[in-house]
């Protein structure tokens, strides 16, 4: 037998004997499938968006299964009934979770804001942040380039002409993806049941903060002195409301009317 014969005989040989090892190790050492985490798996979503704390529809499946102290109620956008068939296959106990949507804390359109310089490098949040804290005067505001919207994985954001993302409250779950990409902090998750709220995240005090955004609150406090039930008060030059007090004691929205700039939404009438 000449040599190139015998190179392709001992190289097979060799192959189908290390194959053979593979083989017969992956048959010892493999670790059956629990079929309940599929079958949880399937019922989920999959925005694979993270609200649940882990890695992804699969991995929460796995935990939910086999761990006794993870609860059936993480995967924020199945809401109640996909906890209740969770809870249902893995025999625990369903708490009710309250249903959130994606708060704006912005109103500094184009319109309103003003800019301090032209941004002109990547069209990304995080990176016009890293340049002087990007183009708006005002270093608290949404900058308008989309990460949040980009982040959404139910499409419910998409950016407004006026520079500032609206959500669309009907697709919103809640998961929380786009306040995570946000660098600037200023989505939150609100409950369907809140009255007012902030629609502005500005520390500075109130002339600096009028000078760089129209809409922007001022710290006045005519707010917290026409609330009677001392839901609001001023923290950091800005406005900051009591949701769980709001909710239960107030009737009428003066702080609402009272605001001279505009600067707290009425939720109610979704204004």
């Amino acid at each position: 037998m000449n040599t190139p014969v015998m190179i392709v005989v001992v190289l097979v040989g060799v192959g189908a004997f290390f194959g053979l090892v593979l083989a017969l190790a992956n048959k010892k050492f493999a670790m059956e499938s629990n079929p309940l985490i599929e079958e949880v798996e399937d019922i989920l979503p999959k925005g694979q968006c993270g609200a649940c704390g882990f890695a992804g529809c699969q991995k929460y499946a796995e935990a939910v299964v086999e761990d006794p102290d993870v609860p059936p109620n993480l995967c924020v956008p199945g809401k109640a009934a996909v906890a209740e068939m969770v809870a249902k296959l893995t025999g625990k106990h369903a708490e009710a979770a309250e249903p959130q949507y994606a708060y704006i804390k912005c109103r500094g359109d184009n319109a309103a804001a003003k800019n301090k310089a032209v941004y002109e490098g990547v069209a990304d949040c995080a990176a016009a942040k890293l340049v002087m804290g990007g183009g708006k005067a005002c270093k608290y505001g949404c900058m308008g380039f989309g990460n949040c919207v980009k982040a959404c994985h139910f499409h419910a954001l998409e950016m407004g002409e006026n520079g500032l993302p609206k959500v669309n409250q009907n697709l919103c779950t809640g998961c929380g993806a786009c306040a995570k990409s946000c660098p600037q902090n200023i989505i939150a998750l609100v409950s369907f049941e809140a009255k007012v709220e902030v629609k502005c995240s500005s520390k500075d005090k109130g002339a600096i903060a009028k000078k760089n955004c129209a809409n922007a609150c001022i710290g006045c406090g005519l707010c917290k002195r026409n609330c009677p039930h001392q839901a609001i008060e001023i923290v950091d030059n800005l406005a900051k409301v009591n949701t769980a007090i709001c909710r239960e004691k107030c009737k009428e929205a003066d702080c609402v009317l009272k605001c001279p700039t505009k600067a707290i939404a009425d939720l109610i009438i979704k204004s």
